[in-house]
């Protein structure tokens, strides 16, 4: 018999991990006052860069010392920036524990060709030994894993005193956990997925210490302009009062804008943290209450409230080959895209089968709430399946 379905739908069935849901209440209309047709590097197009700088600086707490960047390439971009403008001159740690992670290892080791490196990675839904990372070295990690599921619990790991550079990828952290800025000497991240923005752009910011690295260091290896910060051995100012190194999409400049102006309305940082730990709660209660599934990652206090990733572990499924596990998995999300109830949930390509569900400050936890209902619809559709074809 099959299962009825769902009396309630989610309001906005969207909860891909990036580009994510728009913030709520958004139109079109919001952008009407966008620098359409005019320079960046005229008056207006400076203007609103700066305010969309400033603005990021209000909402996220950064400290005054440290220097924000609008850069090209989304967080990709702004990570790439760093490692090849930063890295060099001390051992490095690079950390990964899910995909975006060893990217950042591949590109260390394989791309820059750096020798003193120490690895320290884990599997998806674990974390390495934060105890292990050396302070004298550079450290590169991700603040939140996008991918597993998986964050770093808090700072404590990173002394103050510190020899070497933090770079921290943030992008699905940013808007949603407590970042340290004075623990981290880069940070980077993309609004596509911390806010809701429109894509292509991503955020780079910069404490003294860093500013400093790249004031009194010169990467041996070729340095495209895309990622030159400093012009004569001194940091260019400019690139960060909104004078962008290439030409930015003004729509997306605007967007965000939109986007830090209802965070800044709701009462800032604080009130994007409820809003996103409201919506893991939604999921974490029906975890809590539904045998079939569990979370990717193992300990709770690593479970992000942002790319929330689950598994199924029902044993009937579990026996499944691995090619069948992953079937059943893709037939859950594509159950609830046919119904329209939920877009883009399937885990991510390189990650265990199962689902990844966008639970950050943008999403309604009303919207949550609705959506387990139907997981449990899709999971009843799905295991009738399994059970007609044995």
């Amino acid at each position: 018999m099959t299962q009825a379905k769902p009396a309630t739908r989610p309001t906005v069935p969207h909860f891909s991990s990036g580009p994510c849901a728009k913030r709520p209440g958004w139109t079109p209309e919001g952008l009407k006052d966008a620098a359409l047709g005019r320079s960046h590097r005229a008056k207006i197009g400076k203007t609103k860069l700066k305010l969309a700088i400033d603005l990021t600086r209000e909402v996220l707490g950064v400290p005054a010392d440290y220097k924000i960047g609008i850069v090209p390439a989304s967080d990709t971009g702004a990570v790439e920036m760093a490692l090849w403008s930063l890295l060099g001159p001390r051992p490095v740690t690079a950390i990964a524990w899910e995909s975006f992670g060893d990217g950042w290892v591949t590109d260390i080791v394989k791309q820059l060709k750096l020798k003193d490196v120490t690895k320290l990675t884990a599997g998806y839904g674990e974390i390495p030994d934060l105890s292990k990372v050396d302070p004298a070295s550079d450290v590169v990690f991700t603040w939140n894993g996008t991918t597993s599921g998986v964050r770093v619990p808090n700072a404590d790991w990173i002394p103050a005193d510190r020899k070497g550079l933090t770079i921290c990828d943030a992008t699905s952290a940013a808007f949603a956990q407590a970042l340290d800025y004075e623990k981290l000497d880069v940070v980077t991240f993309s609004w596509q997925k911390a806010l809701g923005g429109e894509a292509a752009h991503g955020v780079i910011i910069l404490s003294p210490r860093a500013v400093e690295r790249l004031e009194t260091y010169s990467p041996p290896w070729p340095l495209p302009k895309l990622f030159r910060m400093t012009k004569g051995g001194k940091i260019t100012e400019g690139f960060f009062e909104g004078e962008t190194i290439n030409t930015p999409s003004m729509l997306c400049v605007e967007d965000y804008i939109d986007a830090l102006q209802w965070a800044k309305g709701l009462g800032g940082l604080r009130a994007l943290f409820a809003r996103a730990d409201a919506n893991f709660k939604a999921i974490a209660d029906w975890a809590a209450r539904t045998p079939w599934v569990d979370f990717l990652a193992v300990k709770p206090e690593t479970r992000s409230n942002t790319s929330v990733c689950l598994k199924v572990v029902d044993p009937a499924v579990l026996a499944l080959p691995a090619d069948g596990q992953a079937a059943f998995a893709k037939g859950l999300a594509g159950a609830l895209e046919k119904e329209k109830v939920a877009f883009d949930i399937g885990a991510y390509r390189d990650a265990p089968p199962g689902l990844r569900i966008w639970c950050g400050a943008t999403v309604e936890a009303s919207d949550v709430e609705a959506l387990t209902a139907w997981l449990d619809w899709a999971y009843a559709l799905e295991k009738a399946k399994l059970a007609k074809a044995a």
